[in-house]
């Protein structure tokens, strides 16, 4: 991977980070898993469409689907043969409890100690807002993109991009693209300059354990009846096994271990353990035997339980035996395991483990989501980390990101490498209460994102 060449980039001018613009954004509450707010999904699609449009993107328009909306917008660059860049992320954002909400409330953004809080700040408002300000600032200065940008930006990912493949293929003309940027990752530190050159891919399913008509009342059943929760827990006990590896037979098979290039990075990386648990809230660091938090974050993958159902949660439990519990899983991958494998793989695990005197149902939406990882030796990727080296001032290394992100659909949709490059950092509160978006990696990536537009052409001739 090529170091960073040092540049003026830092100090120059790259256009102003239109902080109030995002503040306004981020109030709207654009939740796409609420069916009550899909007027403020739709509501936010227009605001970004006309944003795109006041700007200097000649074409900005909201593009419909069956579900919620999606928003596009293109800049040709001047020759009419010149790379083609498309920019995917997304404006719907994830659901909220007002009630855990300390600093402020969810839609009601407020700068505070270097932060913008609100929901949607960092993921993933605030990373589209730095690649409008990289646009902005270049043509400011006088310096058009030498590439054509395209940005797909769409209003479903946080409940699995449902709608992806059907806007992907319908207009498959308009978002032809020699190089894909998804932005919708996160920074390792403000102080450390990385890019992702990997991302996760995931499977979710839901369990649910029936063990009785009805619930059941302890004193009169309590000992000799089946017990749904207790069930459910003793299935979930047999997914990993002591070493923390996942039990799922064949999980393994395909697991590629990482680049070259990731893995020197990763093998220099600076790790602080008690800051990443107290930048994460998390009380210790758990996983696979053997292998470093970085390396599970990125390289390994694992299961998690992401919900837990059993009983009245809305009133005590007066003594009864639940008759169903439920969970919601989440498996995570990494090249190059495939997620309708791993599904088949879960399902089957699943037949081998069922008792008699229960009822079993697995559901696996058909959004799955195959894990990525960019050529190490593409040029792009090499444009990207000297971009972030001139940015940040220091060569980049590459790093992954735990989460999973479209980017394998993408890259076969429009046939072209995927980059990645996010203004999220790890104490974000993603999907938590109280999100906030660090002014600082923001402005360190329209700095960067500039930076990239001006390296990308040469880095594809």
């Amino acid at each position: 991977m090529s170091a960073a060449r040092p540049g003026p980039l830092r100090d120059a001018p790259t256009g102003p980070l239109a902080l109030d613009a995002l503040a306004e954004w981020v109030g709207i509450p654009s939740v796409s898993a609420e069916p009550g707010q899909s007027d403020d999904v739709r509501r936010s699609a227009r605001w970004l469409a006309d944003r795109l449009g006041e700007g200097p993107f000649p074409r900005a328009e909201v593009w419909e689907t069956d579900g919620l909306p999606a928003v596009y917008g293109c800049l040709p660059a001047a020759d009419p043969g010149a790379p083609v860049l498309l920019v995917y992320s997304h404006h719907d954002v994830h659901v909220v409890d007002g009630s855990e909400w300390r600093v402020t409330r969810p839609f009601r953004p407020l700068r505070r100690d270097g932060r913008l809080y609100g929901r949607g700040a960092s993921d993933a408002k605030g990373q589209v807002m730095a690649h409008l300000a990289a646009v902005e600032g270049l043509l400011a200065r006088g310096s058009a993109p030498a590439v054509t940008l395209k940005y797909l930006i769409e209003g479903e990912e946080e409940v699995g991009s449902v709608h992806l493949a059907d806007l992907l293929a319908e207009h498959a003309d308009d978002l032809s693209a020699d190089v894909v940027m998804v932005s919708d990752t996160m920074l390792w530190s403000v102080r450390e300059p990385a890019v992702c050159a990997a991302v996760r891919g995931s499977v979710t399913a839901s369990l649910t354990v029936r063990g009785a008509e009805r619930d059941l009342h302890s004193g009169a059943v309590s000992g000799a009846a089946a017990d749904a929760a207790l069930e459910l827990c003793r299935v979930l006990g047999l997914l990993t096994d002591a070493s923390g590896r996942v039990a799922l037979p064949g999980f393994y098979d395909a697991v590629a271990g990482p680049g070259p290039a990731l893995r020197a990075s990763l093998d220099s990386l600076p790790f602080d353990p008690p800051r990443w648990l107290a930048g994460t809230g998390t009380f210790r660091a758990e996983g696979e035997d053997g292998f470093t938090a970085p390396e599970r974050l990125w390289t390994r993958p694992a299961v998690e339980v992401s919900r837990l159902t059993a009983g009245r949660a809305d009133a005590p439990s007066l003594g009864l035996i639940p008759a169903v519990a439920g969970a919601d899983l989440l498996l995570r991958l990494v090249p190059d395991q495939r997620a309708d494998e791993v599904a088949a793989g879960l399902r089957a695990w699943l037949a081998g483990r069922r008792r008699p005197g229960y009822r079993y149902e697995l559901e696996v939406p058909p959004t799955v989501s195959d894990p990525y990882r960019t050529p190490e030796d593409h040029p792009a990727l090499a444009a990207l980390v000297r971009a972030v080296g001139r940015a940040y001032g220091s060569p980049a290394r590459l790093i992954g990101n735990g989460g999973a992100a479209p980017a394998a659909q993408l890259a076969r949709a429009c046939d072209a490498p995927v980059v990645f490059f996010g203004t999220g950092l790890p104490d974000d509160g993603w999907h938590g209460p109280d999100e906030s978006a660090s002014v600082e990696a923001l402005r360190l990536g329209v700095r960067a994102l500039a930076a990239f537009l001006e390296e990308l052409p040469a880095g594809l001739a």
